[in-house]
């Protein structure tokens, strides 16, 4: 049975995102159970009378199919001419706190197009949560006290040093981009020749590098990263890491900003180690009997949690681990009071989760209050050409590039037009076009449109009268009519299950299909007519039409657009 169900998936006979569930039981004893159309005409004899129900009809073995009164699907105009933006919302959430975190990317570089659709795909989430009557609370956690960190420092006093005039050979390991050069202009414009050392002292007796015989670009960044702390001291190397996180950071805010994604808090693990919270999830760790030492490091027996191997949570030189700091950082989550916690990571971190989890069943905190959600990388093509990129390299597409090229819009629909777990190739060309191959184009448009007609029933110095249009609503019969606003009435359950599965992508879907709705309609039907009655209802009809394609396109942070 699933395998024939994905034959027909695959073949494009049903839909990639629906769910079909499969249930097979054996009865007992033979003469048990009851046949199903006998069941179900039962259950069709007991149900009372409703003025929204036309008629009742049993189906193949037992399938109850009920066929709906014209009245059940008007009277959704109504409420949506009502209710207006607040239309699709509901209060299931019932109030539960649950903080959602996203992107978090290392303030060592700026945010790529990878960063981009966990950025577009987490605030949809919070979006969609919100709606549903969740509090949500939006975070970004910065890892600003670890290796990589030091590793940014390192690179950035190496260019420093390459604009005074000493003659650097860059390590393999080292941050390469264009923005490290301007991080280090900004050092050296700012402190001359303060930081300055000769390079053959710098370099003087440390390992070989990747490349030279017996070289391990580990260890030489590693000590190249001690030399600059000795060389620097406290103080100068405090200021030189600082320059490099804050200059990074400002931008990763900015540009997050202007993509339409903000936090309630951004996060600093320097905090967690500053008010001792990594060093009292180390000491839960102990206390349970889950940490042992091994080679001077500090392991957590993480395997006994199911994970494929035990975790270091303190190294041999004393420095915490990444993950230890990961763990203060989760205990500390569920200190604040969240009853969940959702956690929107890349997919190369998919094996990051199950040693997560362990460490807060070791620590004695619930573990199925954290939902881990993967988004897989972005790869862009252009001109039917995959787009090539390195991160390290410093050769990659910038969100902020992406988004000067498509726009803001088209990146945000785009990246969450798939399930997050599903590899996603985004095609520049298309976001681009002013077609309706392109989803967000199409859909805007239909908004646009619904606009324009209202501009002509000024310019016609005609009014619209939604009570009018409201009472004549019968007159709303034409199939297309009626297709229309059966999908506007799907809109609020929709949004629930969309919310609830963290699947904005359903969304998606049901914008193109409303669109679909919308543009057939136009085409086949006149609004601005001289029967009053029913051009007033007409435009109840697309005035409902565009305020559910606002009210969804706003949950994906996308704007609605009035004229095009």
């Amino acid at each position: 049975m699933t395998q024939a169900i994905a034959g027909l998936q695959g073949g494009g006979s049903l839909r990639e995102d629906l769910e079909v569930s499969i249930e097979v039981e054996r009865a007992r004893q033979k003469g048990h159970g009851k046949a199903p159309r006998t069941l179900a005409e039962k259950i069709i004899q007991a149900l009372p009378a409703s003025e929204f129900i036309d008629r009742v009809e049993i189906a193949g073995p037992g399938f109850i199919n009920f066929y709906l009164t014209p009245i059940a699907t008007q009277r959704v105009l109504p409420k949506i001419l009502t209710a207006k933006e607040k239309y699709g919302t509901s209060q299931i959430g019932e109030g539960k706190r649950i903080q959602v975190e996203f992107v978090s990317a290392n303030p060592t570089g700026p945010l790529h197009v990878g960063h981009g659709r966990g950025a577009a795909y987490g605030a949809t989430v919070a979006n969609l949560l919100e709606a549903v009557g969740f509090d949500v609370h939006r975070e970004y956690y910065v890892n600003d006290a670890g290796r990589q960190m030091d590793i940014l420092a390192a690179s950035v006093w190496l260019r420093y040093l390459d604009l005074c005039g000493e003659t650097i050979t860059f390590p393999v390991n080292g941050y390469k981009g264009d923005y490290i050069w301007d991080i280090g202009a900004t050092l050296h414009r700012e402190h001359g020749d303060r930081f300055r050392h000769p390079a053959d002292v710098i370099f003087a007796d440390l390992p070989p590098d990747e490349g030279q015989p017996n070289g391990d670009k580990e260890k030489y960044i590693d000590s190249l990263i001690d030399r600059a702390k000795t060389m620097l001291g406290d103080d100068g190397y405090r200021l030189v890491h600082r320059q490099g996180l804050n200059e990074i950071l400002e931008n990763i805010r900015r540009d997050l900003e202007e993509f339409g994604v903000t936090y309630d808090d951004w996060f600093s693990e320097h905090k967690l180690v500053e008010s001792g919270a990594v060093a009292t999830a180390i000491e839960r760790l102990e206390h349970s009997g889950h940490v042992y030492e091994k080679e001077g490091a500090m392991w957590f027996r993480s395997t006994d949690f199911g994970d494929e191997k035990d975790r270091v949570v303190v190294r041999e030189n004393g420095q915490h681990t990444y993950f230890a700091a990961d763990i203060a950082y989760h205990m500390d989550k569920l200190e604040r009071g969240f009853e969940r916690v959702i956690d929107v990571w890349g997919a190369d971190h998919h094996g990051y989760v199950p040693r997560v989890k362990a460490a807060l069943a070791a620590i004695d905190d619930d573990p199925t209050k954290l939902d881990v959600l993967l988004v897989q990388f972005a790869v862009l093509y252009r001109g039917g050409e995959k787009v090539q990129m390195s991160t390290r390299s410093g050769e990659f597409v910038t969100l902020r590039e992406l988004r000067h090229e498509v726009g803001n819009d088209a990146a945000r629909f785009f990246y969450v037009m798939r399930k997050c777990e599903q590899h996603m190739d985004f095609d520049l060309d298309l976001a681009k076009s002013e077609s309706n191959d392109n989803p967000v184009y199409y859909i805007q448009y239909a908004h646009a449109r619904v606009r324009s007609v209202f501009r002509q029933l000024g310019d016609k110095k005609l009014v619209h009268d939604i009570a009018a249009g409201n009472n004549n609503l019968d007159r709303l019969a034409e199939r297309h009519e009626r297709n229309l606003m059966a999908t506007l009435e799907q809109y609020p359950e929709l949004v629930e299950q969309a919310a609830l599965k963290h699947e904005p992508h359903l969304l998606v879907h049901y914008l193109r299909d409303l669109a679909n709705d919308f543009h057939t309609y136009y085409n086949a039907h006149t609004f601005l007519i001289g029967d009053e009655a029913l051009r007033n209802a007409r435009l109840n009809l697309i005035e409902s039409t565009r305020q559910v394609i606002s009210n969804a396109l706003a949950l994906l942070g996308v704007s609605a657009p009035d004229s095009m």
